[in-house]
């Protein structure tokens, strides 16, 4: 073994956010599949074997679609939406299959070494509520089964949700602490997925170029607005000087993985002085894991830190506007919020819908990706990359999506139609994150497993392999436009002026009879033989049913909530 190194963070800094380790929380979050055929029992066998069969038919390290089915014995639709799931949690924008437009995706194919890392943490295994104090850490994963499944099966995706309460629930510290116990845990294997072996005897016979270890960025970075723009390798003291116009000198991995191990037991322990005053106390308002008290106005809701996602948690009987100024990161999380409406006019990379009801959420332009997870009649309505729907229940989506809907889990009575809407800055903030308006796959949803092996919560265990139940095409006739208001005037002008995702024919048909319906019915009001008191009667009658309606709808609301901002 070589000399011991030191870990990034010393005593005196390990405080220092900046300094310390963390796990990329996009792999965990959205690059989970629910193919059974790509979770091993022991995948350090089953993948570096893998890693030099696909290397040796590909010159390149890069493999299409192609190669991953024949490798994996998968269909190719499923080494599709592998390709497409790497490349929306990759961590390099740079690599050619992030780069890549949808439709070239598989011309651009992956690297090799970041699709064994990728179908290595397929066996991670999502972190439970907590029904005791013991840190989160302790709770590792594959393939640990509740003690609740045959119980919270029973329920519908919200009430399991509501059968938890929020003391219970993870923060985003105890899933970070799990996501970082993961990776510790198996830190060895995937340094040796990454690893040449030279010649020699026992660990030292395998090394790490800097190019290898690079693609350990793809599950960790430092500092707290992670390594965008920052190569992982200048944070490794035996590379941090490296001369990038000569050959770097490979490392041995055995000195890779103690380096990274002392890193991240730094952070474990950070992690846990985080987390343990406020075990057994209050949450507070500046802490970043519990987002702020409810409120009519947006300045008021939700919360966010430099580091992770922006939240906007627990909204109930209210409307909410956030643009691109109210957010601190690219990412938002919507948890637990209830007859509402929600509106996030903003470019984002990735966006997760938890736990909410009876709602109407409009998500700006998302990037990467959306996942929708254990909702109830909940509307939907994003122009996205690609969008994951999970455990919910009598929920409608309307989309412009560049990837096919993925429908994963226990669902029912799900609908989907083309995107319904606009804002003057959609278009621009669609350019900016990547959407691209001619292409939209909203109407070819792909329902993989009913049991989503990585989640206890969402199934019993021992269910046989079953598909999920798909979503049905909304009716043309029953297609209406979302109109979101422009509360702000002048101050948020763009140059969009309507839809900018075609419609269908049918979809468009039934629009322009609704048009002419509505247009045959002014005119007739207009034209109708009644005297002006009648005509004043008349209108009076419309405008108190109207008012009877949006009482009834709770659409009353969003008048006075936006009104007052």
């Amino acid at each position: 073994m070589s000399d011991p190194i030191e870990p990034a963070t010393t005593s005196s800094s390990a405080k220092d956010p900046a300094l310390l380790i963390h796990p990329r929380r996009e792999p965990f979050e959205h690059g989970l599949l629910p193919i059974p055929k790509l979770i091993f029992t022991d995948p350090t066998q089953t993948l570096i074997p893998l890693k030099q069969k696909l290397i040796e038919k590909s010159p390149s390290h890069r493999v299409d679609s192609a190669a991953i089915s024949e490798a994996l014995q998968i269909s190719i639709d499923q080494a599709k939406l592998v390709l497409d799931t790497l490349a929306s949690v990759l961590h390099s924008e740079s690599d050619p299959l992030v780069k890549a437009k949808p439709d070239g995706i598989d011309e651009a194919g992956a690297d090799v070494h970041d699709l064994v890392l990728f179908l290595y943490i397929q066996s991670y295994k999502k972190l439970l509520p907590r029904t005791h104090k013991d840190s989160a850490a302790v709770a590792d994963v594959w393939p640990s089964t509740s003690a609740f499944d045959g119980y919270l099966s029973a329920l519908s995706p919200l009430q399991l949700v509501r059968s938890n309460s929020r003391r219970f629930m993870p923060s985003q510290a105890d899933e970070e602490a799990h996501q970082l116990s993961y990776l510790q845990k198996h830190l060895a294997n995937l340094v040796s997925l990454l690893a040449e072996p030279v010649e020699g005897d026992g660990e030292e016979s395998l090394v790490l170029t800097m190019e290898k270890f690079e693609h350990l960025g793809f599950l960790l970075h430092f500092g707290d607005k992670g390594s965008e723009g920052n190569l992982f390798s200048q944070r490794a003291p035996f590379f941090a000087n490296s001369d990038p116009d000569m050959p770097d000198v490979p490392v041995p991995a055995a000195q890779v993985h103690d380096w990274v191990l002392q890193n991240i037991g730094s952070s474990l322990e950070h992690i846990s002085e985080r987390i343990s005053p406020k075990e057994n106390g209050p949450p507070s308002s500046s802490d970043q894991d519990v987002p702020m008290a409810d409120a009519c106005t947006s300045s008021n809701k939700g919360s966010s830190s430099v580091r992770g996602p922006s939240f906007i948690e627990g909204i109930s009987k209210s409307s909410l506007v956030k643009q691109s100024s109210d957010l601190k990161g690219s990412s938002v999380k919507v948890l637990n919020c209830h007859d509402s409406v929600i509106y996030i006019l903003a470019p984002l990379r990735y966006a997760t819908v938890y736990g909410c009801s009876d709602a109407t959420i409009v998500l700006g332009a998302v990037g990467k990706a959306v996942r929708i997870e254990h909702c109830e009649r909940v509307h939907v309505i994003t122009a996205a990359n690609r969008i994951c729907i999970a455990n919910c229940r009598e929920c409608m989506f309307f989309l412009g999506v560049n990837q096919r809907p993925l429908i994963v889990g226990d669902n029912h009575k799900l609908q989907v139609a083309p995107y319904n809407t606009f804002y003057s800055q959609l278009e621009e903030h669609m350019k900016e994150v990547g959407v691209d308006a001619t292409i939209n796959r909203w109407d070819e949803p792909l329902p993989l497993g009913a049991v989503d092996p990585h989640d206890s919560l969402s199934h019993p265990a021992g269910v046989s392999e079953a598909q999920a139940e798909s979503a049905a095409h909304l009716d043309p006739d029953q297609f209406t436009n979302f109109l979101i208001p422009n509360w702000y005037g002048g101050e948020s002008q763009g140059s969009t002026k309507d839809n900018p995702f075609p419609l269908p024919d049918a979809y468009m048909a039934s629009q322009h009879r609704n048009q002419n319906n509505l247009g045959e019915v002014k005119q007739l009001l207009k034209e109708a033989p009644l005297e002006e008191n009648r005509k004043r009667e008349l209108s009076t009658a419309l405008h108190v049913y109207f008012k009877d309606w949006l009482y009834a709808s709770g659409n009353i609301r969003q008048l006075y909530c936006l009104q007052g901002e």
